[in-house]
């Protein structure tokens, strides 16, 4: 896009950033797999992101993997089960992070972690924490190379905001 600025960002951060957002995706899933075991689509978008993650190869497949989820997620009631298939789903989002520098791209970082948080507003605190410990000097490296995100959604901006800020310093 014209006048769009970039931000530097190779394969390796990609990778680095999509396997961090799979971690936090794959703490969540037995929480979305207790209410829904037959329902394999989540569990698939980690398994997706995880691949891209070793081999770094973005495929069609990825962005269905990540769209299947997503379906998974609107399809249930609204409860601690959607936002875990909605971390899924950013999890095999991450693999498509772009270089603009754009607030938007932030999701693809902190949207599965989001999402972790969100599914166990019980353990809030002690997610956030684990958030900030599994968030390694790479994935804070890309982020830092971002805008921060805008608060949109109520729960879900405040939250982005939130991860943002804590894993910025």
């Amino acid at each position: 896009m014209a006048g769009t600025a970039e931000v530097e960002l190779s394969l390796d951060d990609i990778r680095r950033v999509t396997a961090f957002a799979a971690t936090c995706a794959r703490r969540a899933l037995p929480i979305y797999e207790i209410v829904h075991p037959d329902d394999v689509r989540p569990r698939a978008a980690i398994d997706g992101a995880e691949a891209f993650a070793e081999t770094g190869q973005r495929t069609a497949a990825l962005r269905q993997l990540a769209w299947a989820a997503h379906k998974a997620a609107r399809e249930v009631p609204a409860s601690a089960a959607t936002d875990a298939a909605l971390s899924a789903m950013h999890a095999a989002g991450a693999a498509f992070l772009h270089p603009l520098y754009s607030p938007h791209q932030v999701k693809h970082i902190l949207g599965s972690a989001a999402h972790l948080v969100l599914a166990d507003p019980k353990a809030a605190a002690e997610q956030i924490e684990w958030v900030r410990n599994h968030a390694d000097h790479a994935v804070r490296a890309v982020l830092g190379r971002f805008p921060p995100p805008l608060a949109g959604r109520p729960s879900f901006g405040v939250l982005m905001v939130r991860l943002d800020t804590e894993l910025r310093h």
